[in-house]
């Protein structure tokens, strides 16, 4: 088993503007936290993912993962619109097993930000370095993604989160649409990740989820979904465990094949992770 999305933190030595207001996990995640809750899951590998825009942030998580098994890989952060972005990548890659980059989009003001030529230009860079990209969209941001991946048929793109479905609040479209237009660029996969948060976190219950699963399983296919605990901040609704019950009810009537591949094989190809998962 892989997750495919998790991250680490320390409010003591860095700012996180995105925490605002979440008291419940303003506290140092360390990697044996990870190393716990991983293990009493079952869980063989994990892909740390970047928190907040900062090189320092993704040299410090890539000199983490040399240094812990369970890390198989990261998924770091650069500027897209940087003239060095090219040599910026290859120095990144050289300190450790960076695999993606992700920035977090869904704070752009601007729903065309995946539309820009520069932001496109970088992330032909990326493709160039043999990395994939993260997509942190919200639904309104989901038809610029969808142009970015059409844009460029040889990057690989996975959808964070499934986009933010609005749970909570039981609304459905424009979110099932948006995302089944995105998932026909058979570029884009999808991580199963973050949905207890965009549920009501006090209240939810596995079947508050079962509708959004089933849409993703649908217009995505097993063969390009990933399971991520997107750990800790899961932890505002569910426990590690709590998130991994929800997923297995969510793909109970799959075969054992298709259950194998969103619980890890998708991952381990989509990023590459090889000899570090064997």
């Amino acid at each position: 088993m892989i997750d495919a999305h998790h991250h680490l933190w320390d409010p003591a030595r860095r700012t996180y503007p995105w925490m605002a207001g979440l008291d419940p996990i303003c506290r140092s995640y360390t990697v044996d936290d990870l190393r716990a809750v991983t293990k009493a899951a079952g869980v063989h590998a994990t892909v740390l993912v970047q928190t907040v825009s900062s090189l320092e942030e993704t040299e410090e998580f890539l000199a983490t993962a040399v240094a812990e098994p369970v890390i198989a890989g990261v998924v770091g952060w650069v500027d897209l619109t940087a003239l060095d972005i090219a040599a910026e990548l290859a120095r990144l890659s050289e300190a450790g097993p960076l695999v993606g980059i992700r920035h977090q989009i869904e704070n752009e003001r601007d729903d065309d930000w995946l539309r820009r030529p520069d932001v496109l230009r970088g992330l032909g860079a990326i493709r160039d370095a043999g990395l994939v990209y993260d997509l942190l969209v919200r639904p309104g941001q989901l038809p610029g993604a969808r142009d970015a991946a059409s844009a460029l048929p040889d990057l690989t793109f996975v959808l964070d989160h499934a986009a933010k479905p609005p749970i909570a609040a039981g609304e459905w479209e424009p979110w099932a649409s948006r995302v089944a237009e995105l998932a026909a660029q058979e570029n884009v996969y999808c991580k199963l990740s973050g949905l207890v948060t965009e549920a009501d976190w006090k209240a939810w219950q596995v079947g508050d989820l079962r509708r959004y699963v089933d849409h993703v399983l649908e217009v995505f296919g097993p063969g390009r979904l990933m399971f991520g605990s997107d750990w800790p901040v899961c932890e505002l609704a569910a426990s590690y465990a709590q998130v991994l019950e929800a997923l297995r009810f969510g793909l109970g009537e799959l075969d054992a094949s298709s259950k194998a591949a969103v619980l890890g094989e998708t991952a381990a190809s989509f990023y590459r992770l090889g000899p570090a998962v064997e």
